[in-house]
C-alpha cells in the first residue's frame, strides 16, 4: 500500500530510490540508469529548468524518443513541480505545434531527434506569427538538450544543467496541480489535451498497490510510447516498487520467449494486437512465457481466444484485461481472466472489462438519454476523472451533469453481466452502422467471423458507395472464398448483417499506439471499392 500522505506522482520514484537505490530504474537496449543516478540527474535538470523558466512551475514538454533522456526528462519536469507533456518526435510537426501551443509549454527537454525538429516547430507560422511564445512575443523557448551538439538555433535558448544548481529535493505540489498532459484525437483529428492531476494519479496508483504484489525483483515491459497513457502504468507501478522498466524493441517480438527469459521479465503490458503477432511468429507455445507473473492488456478489445492462448504460454502468472480512457487516468476497470468462467460471461467473444475502480460511481446512459439498468453508454465520475480538456470547447458532449455530479461520457457501450457488478464491453457508440435498415454492431460481425473456418482474426469496417453503406472484412489466417464466408455466416447472422467483401491480409496495420488501425483499413477498403469511408 502506498505510504500515508504520498501525493505527488514523483514520490513513487522516491519510494523506488528508498527501496532499491542501485536497481536499474530503466533499461533501454544496452543503456541503463539506476534509481540513485536518475534521481541525482533529475534534480540537476529540474534546477536548470526552474532557472530558465520565468514563470515556474510552468509546463515542460519532453520531445524525445524512448531513451534514458526521455525518462529522466519526465522525472525532471515532475521534480520541478511542472506539468509534463510527453511528445513524439516522429509526429507531423504541425500536429506537435498545436500540442505545444495548446499546453502552453514553457520549456522543452529534447534528445537529438527532438532537437532536430525544434527549428521547424518554432519557425514563424504562415501568417508570420511565432508558434511558440513562452514569455511574450519574441522570447526564446528554453530547451534542455543533453547529448545534442552545441550551437545556437533561432528562437531557442539552450539550457545547460549545472550540478551547483541542483534542487535539494523535488518541489512540493498540491493535489489539484496538473502532473501531466496527454493528447488524444477527437473525431476531427485535432489533438485534445487531457490534464491529469497529482490527486487523480495518487488515487489510481494507491489502488494498483492494493491490487498487485510488485517487488524490486520485477522487470516490467515498456511496449508503449511515452505519450500513450498506459506507459505511465508501467513506469510508476515499477518505480513505486523499485523494479526495472525495460524497453521492448520491435525486433523482440520475433523471439519474444527468448527476450523475456534473457531479461528476466516478469510483468508484461501491451495492446491485445501484440498477441496475434506473437502467435504468428510461434511465440505462444505452452509455457513459452513461463517467467511472467503478470500480463496486462488494454487499449482495445481483448478476445477470449487471445487471452486463452496467452495464458497457455504464461501459465505461472495472472492475466488481466484493463479498460479506461485517458480522461479517467490510465485505466478505470479491470477483469482478471478466470478461464471458462470468463468465457461464459463474455459477450461477442470479448473478455469483460470487469468492475469500476473503487471510489467511483458509474451509470449506463440509454439511447433516450436516460439511465439504463442493463445496457448503455458508460459514464463515470470520481477522483480519477479529469477536470476537463485544456480547451474548454472540447468539453461539449463529453461531460454530463446528472444529479449533483459531473460525469465523463466514455462513448463506449457496455452491458451489466452476472459478475458481481462487472461490465462487458460491446463497442464504441459510433461502431453501430445502418445497413439496409439493419442496425449492425461491427463487434458482433467480428465475433461471427472469428468462428469461420480458416480465420484467425477479423476486422469489419463500413464504407459508403453508390449502393449505400457496405461492410468490408479484412482477415488473417488462410484465404477463404467469399462463397464459403457467406455460407458459414448465414447460419449465424441475418442476411442484412452479412458482409459482401472479404480481403485476406498477412497482418493488420497498427497505429502509433500499436492498436489495430481501423481508419487505415477503411481507407484501403474505400480505395479498392471506389467509395468513401
Amino acid at each position: 500500500m502506498a505510504p500515508a500522505g504520498e501525493l505527488a506522482l514523483h514520490e513513487r520514484f522516491l519510494r523506488g530510490v528508498d527501496l532499491a537505490p542501485r536497481n536499474e530504474a530503466v533499461r533501454v537496449g544496452t543503456r541503463s540508469i539506476t534509481y540513485e543516478q536518475a534521481h541525482e540527474r533529475a534534480l540537476v535538470w529540474a534546477g536548470a529548468l526552474l532557472r530558465a523558466v520565468r514563470k515556474p512551475p510552468g509546463t515542460v514538454a519532453v520531445l524525445a524518443e524512448k531513451g534514458i533522456d526521455a525518462y529522466v526528462g519526465i522525472l525532471a519536469g515532475l521534480y520541478a513541480g511542472a506539468a509534463v507533456v510527453p511528445l513524439q518526435p516522429g509526429f507531423p510537426p504541425a500536429r506537435t505545434r498545436r500540442m505545444l501551443r495548446s499546453a502552453g509549454v514553457s520549456a522543452v527537454v529534447a534528445d537529438a531527434a527532438g532537437w532536430a525538429q525544434l527549428p521547424e516547430l518554432t519557425a514563424p507560422g504562415p501568417d508570420g506569427e511565432r508558434w511558440l511564445d513562452p514569455d511574450g512575443p519574441g522570447a526564446p523557448l528554453p530547451v534542455l538538450a543533453p547529448g545534442c551538439p552545441p550551437g545556437a538555433l533561432p528562437g531557442l535558448e539552450r539550457i545547460v544543467p549545472a550540478a551547483a544548481e541542483a534542487l535539494v529535493a523535488p518541489r512540493p505540489v498540491r493535489a489539484a496541480d496538473t502532473a501531466y498532459v496527454l493528447f488524444t484525437s477527437g473525431s476531427t483529428g485535432r489533438p485534445k489535451g487531457v490534464p491529469i492531476s497529482h490527486g487523480s494519479a495518487a488515487h489510481y496508483f494507491r489502488l494498483q498497490d492494493e491490487r498487485y504484489d510488485f517487488t524490486p525483483d520485477d522487470v516490467f515491459s515498456q511496449t508503449f510510447d511515452l505519450n500513450f497513457d498506459c506507459a505511465l502504468f508501467d513506469l510508476f507501478c515499477a518505480w513505486g516498487a523499485g523494479a526495472t522498466a525495460l524497453w521492448v524493441p520491435p525486433g523482440a517480438y520475433r523471439e519474444l520467449p527468448a527476450f523475456v527469459a534473457e531479461h528476466r521479465m516478469t510483468v508484461w503490458f501491451s495492446t491485445p494486437s501484440a498477441i496475434p503477432l506473437v502467435r504468428r511468429l510461434g511465440g505462444l507455445g505452452p509455457g513459452a512465457l513461463s517467467r511472467l507473473r503478470w500480463s496486462f492488456f488494454a487499449g482495445e478489445a481483448l478476445t477470449c481466444r487471445d487471452a486463452r492462448d496467452w495464458r497457455t504460454a504464461a501459465p505461472n502468472g495472472e492475466l488481466e484485461n484493463l479498460y479506461g480512457p485517458t480522461e479517467l487516468t490510465i485505466t478505470i476497470a479491470a477483469h482478471r481472466w478466470a478461464g471458462a468462467r470468463s468465457e461464459r460471461i463474455a459477450v461477442n467473444g470479448v473478455v469483460p472489462i470487469g468492475r469500476i475502480n473503487g471510489g467511483h460511481e458509474h451509470l449506463l446512459l440509454g439511447a433516450d438519454g436516460r439511465p439504463s439498468a442493463d445496457e448503455g453508454e458508460l459514464c463515470v465520475t470520481g477522483p480519477q476523472m479529469t477536470r476537463g480538456y485544456l480547451d474548454a470547447a472540447d468539453d461539449a458532449g463529453r461531460f454530463l451533469t446528472y444529479g449533483d455530479r459531473t460525469w465523463y461520457r466514455t462513448g463506449d457501450r457496455v452491458r451489466r453481466i452476472d459478475d458481481g457488478g462487472g461490465l462487458a464491453y460491446l463497442g464504441r457508440l459510433d461502431s453501430q452502422v445502418q445497413i439496409a435498415g439493419w442496425r449492425v454492431e461491427l463487434s458482433e460481425v467480428d465475433h461471427a467471423l472469428r468462428g469461420c473456418e480458416g480465420v484467425t482474426e477479423a476486422v469489419t469496417v463500413d464504407v459508403v458507395g453508390a449502393a449505400g453503406t457496405e461492410l468490408v472484412v479484412f482477415y488473417t489466417g488462410r484465404e477463404v472464398s467469399a462463397a464459403t464466408f457467406a455460407r458459414q455466416l448465414h447460419r449465424i447472422l441475418p442476411t442484412g448483417m452479412t458482409p459482401r467483401h472479404y480481403w485476406h491480409v498477412e497482418a493488420f496495420p497498427l497505429n502509433s499506439n500499436r492498436k489495430t488501425d481501423r481508419g487505415a483499413l477503411r481507407a484501403r477498403a474505400a480505395e479498392r471499392l471506389g467509395a468513401r469511408p
